[in-house]
């Protein structure tokens, strides 16, 4: 008769027990909401945007006009920028004010990614080194801020936008800082 060692099962229940752990972490409600220092405060000067189209690239003016103003960082190369993109045209068929930064890309990607997929940016910049990026604290693409008609950031989301986060979360911060 073969004894088994107790030990055995050790290695099995501590897989199971961190394969838990992991779930449960990655399916909470906040798991994917990275703290941003911008919310609040003044969004930063587009001082190292470059023209990707023929119209001049964003500054810091087009940023504090009047109505909201949604800030898109995307790239060509990135696969969830892809995803978000029908619904940024839908926004943009709204009547919803886009500015698009595209981050670390070339130009022709850029444009070629546009023109396959449309242009829901009414002024459009790139941002070649990351810099912008880092000044306004973008962990990655697509990354979006929301900001008023005063040039503040009100919210800022990681990732593609959906519907359910314009619905849950963006829409409803907009509508909280306007009262």
């Amino acid at each position: 008769m073969v004894k088994i060692s107790p030990y055995v099962a050790i290695p099995p229940i501590m897989f199971l027990g961190l394969a838990g752990l992991f779930y449960f972490g990655l399916a909470r409600e906040d798991a994917g909401n990275l703290p941003s220092t911008m919310v609040g405060r003044d969004a930063p000067a587009l001082l190292k945007i470059t023209d990707l189209r023929e119209d001049p690239a964003p500054t810091i003016d087009d940023l504090n006009t009047d109505g909201i103003k949604f800030v898109n960082f995307w790239a060509s190369w990135c696969g969830p920028c892809r995803a978000e993109h029908p619904l940024l045209e839908a926004m943009a068929d709204d009547g919803m004010n886009l500015i698009g930064i595209n981050y670390k890309d070339s130009a022709d990607n850029a444009l070629g990614f546009l023109e396959e997929l449309g242009d829901p940016f009414t002024k459009i910049g790139a941002d070649t080194t990351g810099r912008t990026g880092l000044e306004w604290g973008a962990y990655g693409v697509p990354e979006t801020f929301v900001i008023d008609g005063n040039g503040k950031v009100l919210y800022r989301h990681p990732g593609p936008l959906t519907q359910r986060v314009l619905d849950e979360r963006i829409f409803p911060a907009i509508a909280a800082a306007s009262e």
